[in-house]
């Protein structure tokens, strides 16, 4: 059957030489295939290209087809010694379109969009981005190359990227203008991101950590604990400005921008820090600058397997993740966060460090603006996925600063069934039996899984479960329909949260303004109280003074002497006194009566001599201004005499 089968192709490559007259047996059988393998209309093609190649003038050398020219008609070259003419090959004949790349280019508060083909070079995307960016090419570092820094001559299609990708643009020689004030510089600062390349001597391995500006000092030392196993207040550092605090952000601190060196080491105990075994030591994290010098695992004598977690290697176990029946999440979360950087370097995820409860907290029931998307990873170390979902997708770039931005991550290591029964439980606790049965039917092959969960005003839902096999490109494209649904509740909670706050604003400016009222009532009301109560009290003291001059009054008249008749045997003085109100007091008085009796008198009928003075008309004379004990007849009162009563100033 084989030798039937060869000689039937020989036959076909005969007859295709023959047919169309092309020495090249591959362009021959090119054109054959074009056509069906049609012998009659092939040789037909070959001669009408022989006169049209005749009228172009090429002989004896290939030209390749014009854009315009059709597929049926590819150009051919002449030959005087034959009577057929080769014809070139289809790929000149159709002319395949270039692969196009598209690059995101973050710099700064700006991004650029480049689509370029794939068989240029690296130094053409930072021509384009000098022109965007106003930025030489000199001073500018394209970053976020997944084989680390390249050289500007570096092919991109050597490089086999996928058709969107990331970068972004460092340039540490040049700093924000001085006419920027300074709370912008501030404000973008804090949108920065700031590579800390954190040294721990103890164990002698440093973390290149990249943290956002508005990250705290605090914050800083608590995540680095996890890694370093030193507690925060057991930590002691170097590096950092003498007027740094802990409650400073990243970008108010004055630390170095891009790129900040600092070191840290027990400050008690030093003894009991981990130090890296000869059999298993940890991996130093390679910077971009250092990816250059290894770009395949077999020059380090690593089989490609042993690096995904698939051979056999017994050179190194594996911690796990997760110590299997542990009683503190707390303490499970700091185990998982501490081996995840051990395997996979710092760059991931920012794993929240609480329980589930904690987490949904932090997530769900904030204020509407501050609420977040809650992605649960769920990791099996049994998976052949596990490693490379973990170092190609979980810490991806642009996969880390995505879900720091826009969720809630929380971890859990299920490999161990002690572990997968608790989380199931706590699953079941906060969003209900259908999340715990989904996990359930999820095989071991087909972990790690991304649950993406979101809140909502009567419970959670879970928008989507993302397997192990899946790329970044469509990791981050999930990622981003799930921030679509959440962004579209959000702003209708957004709304019915601000329509509420104002309702409730609305009705606090009327309690305040109705206690207001009640208030300024009360205050007038004790007022009044307090007028009534003081009229009261005066009218009671007038009183009282009205009744002691009353009983003055009925003294002073039930002890004046009584009045003599007209006729008598003594001198009789008779007296007319004017009252302020007009009338006339008159009394007859013996001559040898007192003034004093005669004040007495006055101030009975209610004219007490304190308050008034008697006087005379003519010769104007004060008569309280005389010795009371002196007589009517020596003060000459008498016979008679005309008074007036006038009070005193």
């Amino acid at each position: 059957m084989f030798v039937c089968n060869e000689l039937a192709c020989r036959r076909y490559v005969f007859l295709a030489d023959a047919c169309t007259g092309i020495d090249d047996i591959a362009e021959a059988i090119t054109l054959l295939e074009l056509n069906n393998w049609d012998l009659v209309v092939s040789s037909n093609i070959s001669s009408n290209l022989s006169s049209v190649a005749s009228q172009a003038n090429i002989y004896g050398t290939r030209s390749q087809a014009t854009p315009a020219a059709p597929p049926a008609a590819p150009a051919v070259a002449s030959s005087s010694s034959s009577a057929f003419c080769p014809a070139l090959p289809s790929r000149h004949i159709v002319e395949r379109q270039p692969r196009m790349l598209n690059f995101r280019v973050e710099y700064r508060q700006r991004t650029v969009e480049v689509v370029i083909e794939e068989g240029s070079v690296v130094g053409e995307i930072k021509q384009i981005l000098e022109t965007e960016l106003q930025v030489p090419v000199s001073k500018m570092q394209l970053k976020g190359w997944k084989s680390g820094d390249l050289s500007d001559s570096v092919v991109l299609q050597s490089l086999h990227l996928p058709k969107n990708n990331s970068l972004y643009v460092l340039t540490p020689e040049i700093t924000p203008t001085a006419s920027t004030s300074q709370n912008s510089v501030l404000q973008e600062s804090l949108n920065q991101n700031f590579l800390l390349v954190i040294s721990h001597r103890e164990a002698q391995r440093d973390y290149n950590l990249n943290f956002p500006g508005s990250r705290t000092i605090q914050e800083v030392k608590r995540n680095v604990s996890d890694l370093i196993n030193i507690p925060v207040r057991h930590q002691q550092w170097e590096g950092w400005p003498a007027s740094a605090s802990d409650s400073m952000t990243l970008a108010a601190s004055g630390i170095s921008y891009p790129c900040h060196h600092l070191s840290v080491c027990r400050r008690s105990s030093p003894a009991n820090t981990r130090e890296p075994t000869e059999e298993c030591a940890d991996v130093h994290m390679v910077s971009d600058s250092e990816g250059d010098d290894f770009e395949d695992a077999s020059e380090f004598g690593v089989d490609e397997s042993e690096m995904f977690g698939m051979g056999t290697s017994t050179g190194c176990r594996k911690a796990p993740l997760m110590p299997e029946n542990t009683e503190n999440e707390v303490d499970a979360l700091l185990h998982f966060t501490a081996e995840f950087t051990t395997r996979y370097g710092e760059c991931h995820p920012v794993f929240f460090i609480g329980t589930l409860e904690a987490a949904s907290q932090e997530a769900f029931y904030g204020k509407a603006r501050d609420r977040k998307l809650l992605a649960i990873y769920l990791h099996n170390d049994e998976s052949v996925l596990g490693n490379v979902f973990c170092s190609q997708m979980m810490c991806a770039d642009s996969i880390v600063s995505y879900l720091s931005q826009n969720f809630i991550t929380w971890a859990w290591d299920v490999t161990k069934e002690a572990n997968k029964a608790r989380l199931l439980t706590m699953c079941t606790r906060h969003f209900g039996s259908v999340v715990a049965q989904t996990i359930r039917t999820y095989k071991t092959d087909q972990f790690p899984l991304l649950l993406i969960v979101m809140g909502k005003r009567t419970s959670n839902e879970v928008l989507n479960v993302i397997q192990g096999n899946t790329t970044v490109d469509e990791l981050m494209m999930r990622l981003m329909g799930a921030m679509e649904i959440f962004t579209a509740q959000q702003q209708e909670d957004i709304k019915d949260e601000d329509e509420r706050e104002a309702r409730e604003m609305v009705k606090r400016e009327q309690d305040e303004a109705y206690q207001l009222s009640l208030e300024a009532d009360r205050k007038k009301r004790e007022a009044q109280e307090r007028e009534q109560a003081e009229q009261l009290r005066l009218q009671q003291i007038q009183k009282e003074a009205d009744d002691e001059k009353e009983a003055i009054r009925l003294s002073l008249e039930h002890a004046l002497p009584p009045e003599p008749a007209e006729e008598g045997g003594e001198p009789i003085s008779k007296l007319r006194i004017r009252t302020p109100s007009g009338e006339f007091l008159v009394r007859r008085f013996l001559g040898s009566t007192k003034l004093q009796v005669l004040f007495d008198f006055v101030a009975s009928k209610g004219y007490p001599w304190e308050d008034f003075k008697l006087l005379t008309t003519f010769p104007r004379r004060n008569i309280t201004q005389l010795d009371p004990a002196s007589s009517l007849l020596e003060a000459k009162l008498f016979p008679q005499e005309t008074l007036f009563l006038e009070a005193k100033e």
